[in-house]
């Protein structure tokens, strides 16, 4: 089996870690599943701090973690791009709904046309217009 180095992007970091490709799957041993994002194989399953959830299939035979099975059990969508080495997991649909029917918008800092940061959160309580625009 070999490992090349891809890109874990999650939503708390970015990581480069030794994947294996096996029929589509992204393979990762146990300590780069931990040291990426947290996350342990121990006999109970997949656990981080006191939290522990069944493994089931996303363990090989070899020992190794199917990040996309991982993902699913955490209810994750995971995106794979064999060609740029790059992996994606996001965050899970439930998380993304506790944050829409809070209705508050994450804060982010972005320069206007002169350069200066503008925060969201030096805007709370006041009304303001987000535009927003994409190329693709």
């Amino acid at each position: 089996m070999t490992f090349q180095p891809f890109t874990l992007i999650d939503a708390a970091s970015i990581a480069k870690i030794d994947v294996s490709i096996d029929a589509d799957s992204p393979l990762v041993s146990n300590s780069t599943l931990q040291s990426a994002i947290g996350w342990s194989v121990k006999p109970e399953g997949f656990c981080r701090e006191e939290i522990c959830i069944p493994a089931g299939a996303a363990i090989t035979r070899d020992g190794l973690v199917d990040l996309a099975a991982f993902a699913r059990l955490m209810g994750r969508p995971l995106v794979v791009d064999v060609a740029e080495r790059a992996l994606s997991l996001g965050a899970a649909a439930a998380e993304r709904s506790d944050a829409l029917q809070s209705l508050e918008a994450s804060d982010f800092t972005l320069p206007d046309l002169d350069g200066k940061l503008h925060s969201l959160s030096q805007y709370r309580g006041r009304k303001i217009l987000l535009a927003s625009y994409a190329s693709w």
